[in-house]
């Protein structure tokens, strides 16, 4: 992998890598990332991978090379300008507004109360930080406490008009990043640069991309944008100092038109355009917006507050430009309605492809890499999702584990396929029967909250075993409890496919209730699908099993994460064995496990190992 690193910088080629679970890619990327000649940028999606990089990798490597290089390489973390505290923002937050407190339903004198306390223990830790990172707070505070404290981007005014400009921490965190070697950042941010042309992250030569398989769907929701009720209140709250009470009036009318018509439309996608009473809201507020935005004019170095100014442009400018996007209908985009955990109309891009080909490659090599990028066997399905640049390349460099020795994938082929949401009745009995033979450390993968629950109910009715729950408590405490305690179970959702390691024998079976497709209410992956077949093409091919296959592939690798590692991977439907076409697909996709149907193999497998 290093030598096709330092090959692809040579010829300018990308390149894609697939490196599974404990090749030491980290280190497979960073040691060629330190020969180049200019700035390095390296894009996670998960915090525990930039703490990994920033704490553990990059400060042993970076020695390391110090006696051959003649100096140690320097590197820096750059984050969204709302990580940071904002000095400005800092000097005036106290309280909260009553008005606004009121509206977003909080207990006013409690709550008040406990954000004032967390304002002042902010503002001491102020004095002291020297980075006004969110992440060196301990012990944390809230996120409404924090938003009342940070600025997003779009709200700056930007360090020439801001009286702290010369202390602002964030952008002394960009001065870092523009004098060091390598720079770690998110796909959050790395998207948000791309869209807003480039000039957010430093220019540098390589682009490196890990957990590259999720840069798609982060890109898509960077893209994204929504409209809600309390969103426009808010946004005409901070315009009306600014602006004249009718004004103010047609953005509230707005705001209620909004409600009525989200109340009178189901959730889901929007598939004929916005409705009457959705399509009156949107015209009200793009009126609104415009006329206040007018009035409020630009930014001037005279401004008496230039913060308060900019925050009311910025937030009108979005819901105007939002609303305008909503009314055109472009066939580019995707329109629905979330009820959950808030009503919401909500656009974002049918396709970040084309996107993608635009501004992710240009005057810049990208080597993205992940432990699941080749779907299949084959590496198209992501190169097509990642903008399928010209001249790229592709490498699978395998794995330092024994697959077929150290595990087993069980696929219960005698079960009915899965059909109603939820744990079925057969799958249960199974579950029992898995559970039981090892005596707990299972960790169970479900795809749903409701089968996540019943499978907790039950193990916890039929077993002494100890059930931790997502969403009982927080994820990192149940995953220790879960590492702890050898007679335990951990059993969650979707976030739980992904992230959590757990070597050793604390986890030796991971179960899996269905395949990971995507659900027919998830409206982008839904339209996307429609999109293909509409083209003659198979939306359930190109877009729900590439999809179900990444989460799959994630899920399993939940098992093996260290040499010594054993255990059984049991999927609980029977269409991995059964279904023609795409079963053969999905199992290509996985490790090479040593692979069976027989249930009384697994049983006596997992009883030898609950002996050991």
């Amino acid at each position: 992998m290093t030598q096709a690193i330092v090959d692809a910088v040579k010829s300018g080629d990308h390149l894609l890598v697939q490196a599974g679970t404990g090749t030491g890619k980290s280190l497979a990327y960073l040691a060629p990332a330190l020969t180049v000649d200019g700035p390095v940028v390296i894009s996670t999606a998960t915090l525990a991978l930039q703490s990994q990089l920033v704490e553990k990798d990059l400060p042993r490597l970076s020695a390391a090379v110090a006696p051959l290089i003649g100096r140690e390489p320097t590197f820096a973390l750059l984050k969204g300008r709302h990580h940071y505290v904002c000095l400005a923002k800092l000097e005036t937050a106290d309280e909260p507004d009553p008005e606004e407190a009121l509206f977003e339903r909080t207990k006013w004198l409690g709550e008040a109360g406990k954000l004032g306390k967390q304002i002042v223990r902010i503002r001491e830790w102020a004095m002291k930080t020297e980075t006004g990172d969110r992440d060196e707070l301990d012990p944390g505070v809230d996120d409404t406490a924090w938003r009342s404290v940070s600025t997003p981007a779009r709200e700056c005014v930007g360090a020439t008009r801001c009286q702290y400009g010369p202390e602002c921490f964030a952008e002394l965190s960009r001065v870092r990043a523009r004098e060091a070697d390598i720079v770690v950042t998110n796909h959050s941010l790395l998207s948000v640069d791309m869209l807003a042309g480039r000039h957010i992250v430093p220019p540098h030569k390589l682009l490196i991309v890990d957990e590259a398989h999720e840069l798609a769907d982060r890109v898509s929701s960077a893209a994204q944008a929504e409209l809600t009720p309390s969103g426009v209140d808010s946004t005409a709250r901070a315009a009306k100092p600014l602006i004249d009470s009718d004004q103010f009036q047609s953005l509230l009318e707005g705001a209620d038109a909004l409600t009525v018509g989200l109340a009178e439309v189901p959730a889901g996608r929007l598939t004929q355009g916005l409705p009457p009473m959705l399509r009156e809201a949107c015209t009200l507020l793009d009126a609104a917006t415009r006329s206040a935005l007018s009035s409020i004019g630009e930014l001037k170095p005279d401004d008496p507050d230039p913060v308060r100014k900019q925050l009311a442009r910025a937030l009108l400018d979005e819901v105007s430009k939002t609303s305008q996007r909503l009314l055109e209908n472009s066939a580019h985009d995707v329109a629905w309605i979330e009820q959950e955990p808030r009503r919401a109309l909500v656009v974002a891009p049918l396709s970040v492809s084309s996107l993608l080909n635009e501004k992710l490659y240009d005057e810049r090599t990208v080597v993205a890499t992940s432990a699941t990028l080749a779907l299949g066997g084959k590496f198209e399905s992501i190169a097509k999702s990642l903008g399928e640049p010209a001249g790229y390349r592709t490498l699978d460099v395998g794995s330092p584990f024994d697959y077929p020795k150290q595990g087993i994938l069980y696929v219960a082929a005698h079960l009915p396929r899965p059909t109603t949401s939820g744990l079925s009745d057969a799958a249960g009995v199974e579950l029992l029967a898995l559970v039981n033979a090892l005596g707990g450390r299972t960790l169970g993968l479900f795809s749903s909250r409701r089968a996540a629950q019943q499978a907790a109910d039950l193990v916890r009715d039929k077993t002494e075993l100890t059930v931790l729950l997502q969403g009982d408590e927080s994820l990192p405490i149940l995953v220790r409890k879960f590492r702890e305690d050898r007679n335990s179970c951990l059993f969650g959702v979707m976030s739980l496919w992904q992230g959590v390691d757990v070597p050793g024998d604390a986890c030796q079976l991971v179960v899996i209730d269905r395949l990971p497709f995507p659900r027919p209410d998830e409206p982008l992956a839904a339209a996307r699908s429609a999109a293909v077949d509409a083209a003659g093409g198979s939306g359930f091919s190109a877009i729900s099993v590439p999809i179900a296959a990444v989460r799959l592939a994630q899920g399993v690798g939940r098992l093996i994460r260290a040499d010594a590692d054993r255990g059984v991977v049991a999927v609980l439907d029977s269409r991995l064995e059964n279904a023609r076409g795409y079963g053969a697909f999905l199992r290509a996709s996985l490790p090479p496990f040593w692979y069976t149907t027989k249930q009384e193999k697994v049983l006596g497998a997992l009883k030898r190992l609950a002996s050991d």
